[in-house]
């Protein structure tokens, strides 16, 4: 084995609160002491996943610790953090390379997926669907996307007609991450009576319901399995269910798509900084014509344009985070953060597979899942694409509405 000295990636800059900067340190100590020998003694990866036991273990302890919802807001037990603050402790979580990442905050199926919904809850729901989550006892999924419903998530086809006190769901969603896992599911669905009329309404909807069925017959290009199709077949749920308003579906589950764009970055920054740092230890262990394949040029540049582009796009994230903390709108800064972070991320993990050389093209060698996982980032949460979209509407304004 070669022991030769790893010269350590420097810690990118903490730019928040004292209270941040502790609860990163205790969140690093439960990743390193309990979730990193918990993943080894179970074998699990990126890829493999973890069974919903397991799970469910890694979200009470998360949460006997305070970690699971600290991003709710305060009357539920959040920490009321920045958004500054709160990109700054996701990306040190991603960065850890923890494959129980997603589930420390609970981010998949957890309280982030609850917390704007709690202002829209009734009584009742607060008891059966948001609390239940928030306490790590129930596991929660959001449904919009489906097979001709992308981008364009007003036209859906999933359709919910009222019978009574009950709505009747059918049809199908598409790519709906921690479905596998899930005790029930936000749905949005269309509840217009004319097809030409776009009208959507959001619905909470148990898994245990009779017309209710997770289709998981498929990874991604990860390998990742915890994303499934939710198929709605007749499945019937009380009036009770509603969340909201009729009619104000989308405007619901959109509603913080601003914030929602710029918690993406972090976790793409995290998984780029684990790129750059095997490559750096990798520029130092591999050895070509007598030294070390740092000492080239050509692979220093790689690694001085992946340290650059990652400390720009962490510099965008953290600019844009700081906006809408003091209450900018920043639409179309956000969609910039996304955009940039997403394309950067992946580029340094195209460096990183390149300085590896044929190691990197290996499966099972981290650098060659990251080059796949950040190219699917590329695509999730709104494509490059869209993001374009977003800023240029911004910039022209009203020009070429």
């Amino acid at each position: 084995m070669d022991t030769t000295a790893v010269p350590l990636l420097p810690a990118p800059r903490f730019e928040g609160s004292e209270a941040a900067a502790a609860f990163i340190a205790r969140v690093q100590e439960f990743i390193r002491d309990e979730l990193q020998p918990l993943a080894r003694e179970h074998g699990i990866t990126h890829e493999s996943g973890a069974p919903r036991a397991l799970l469910e273990q890694v979200w009470k302890r998360s949460h006997a610790l305070g970690f699971y919802g600290v991003t709710l807001p305060r009357s539920l037990g959040g920490a009321g953090f920045s958004l500054a603050d709160h990109v700054q402790i996701k990306e040190a979580i991603y960065a850890s390379g923890s494959p129980f990442a997603a589930h420390v905050l609970g981010e998949l199926t957890g309280p982030p997926r609850v917390g704007a919904l709690a202002a829209k809850a009734t009584p009742d729901q607060m008891e059966r669907f948001i609390l239940p989550v928030a306490h790590a006892e129930k596991a929660i999924c959001f449904a919009i996307t489906e097979p001709d419903a992308g981008s364009d998530a007003g036209a859906l086809q999933t359709r919910a007609r009222r019978e009574g006190d009950e709505w009747v769901l059918d049809g199908t969603k598409r790519f709906i991450s921690g479905s596998p896992f899930c005790d029930f599911a936000v749905i949005i669905a269309s509840t217009s009576e004319d097809p030409a009329t776009r009208e959507t309404t959001a619905f909470f909807v148990e898994r245990d319901r009779a017309g209710f069925r997770i289709d998981a017959g498929y990874k991604t290009m990860a390998g990742q399995s915890h994303t499934a199709n939710i198929v709605l077949e007749g499945c019937r749920i009380p009036a009770a269910n509603q969340i909201g308003e009729r009619g104000r579906g989308l405007a619901l589950a959109l509603g913080r798509i601003t914030v929602n764009r710029v918690l993406h970055c972090p976790a793409m920054l995290g998984l780029a900084r684990l790129a750059l740092e095997d490559a750096l230890a990798h520029a130092v262990r591999r050895r070509q014509f007598g030294q070390p394949i740092g000492a080239f040029q050509a692979v220093q540049h790689m690694l001085a344009d992946m340290a650059t582009e990652l400390a720009a796009a962490r510099a965008l994230m953290l600019g844009v985070a700081r906006t809408i903390d003091a209450g900018g709108e920043a639409r179309a800064e956000a969609s910039m953060a996304k955009l940039f972070c997403s394309e950067t991320a992946f580029r340094i993990a195209d460096r990183a597979v390149q300085v590896h050389g044929g190691e990197g093209i290996v499966q099972g060698s981290r650098v060659e899942f990251l080059f796949r996982l950040l190219r699917m980032y590329r695509v999730l949460t709104g494509t490059s694409e869209i993001q374009r979209n977003t800023i240029a509407r911004e910039l022209l304004g009203a020009s070429v509405r």
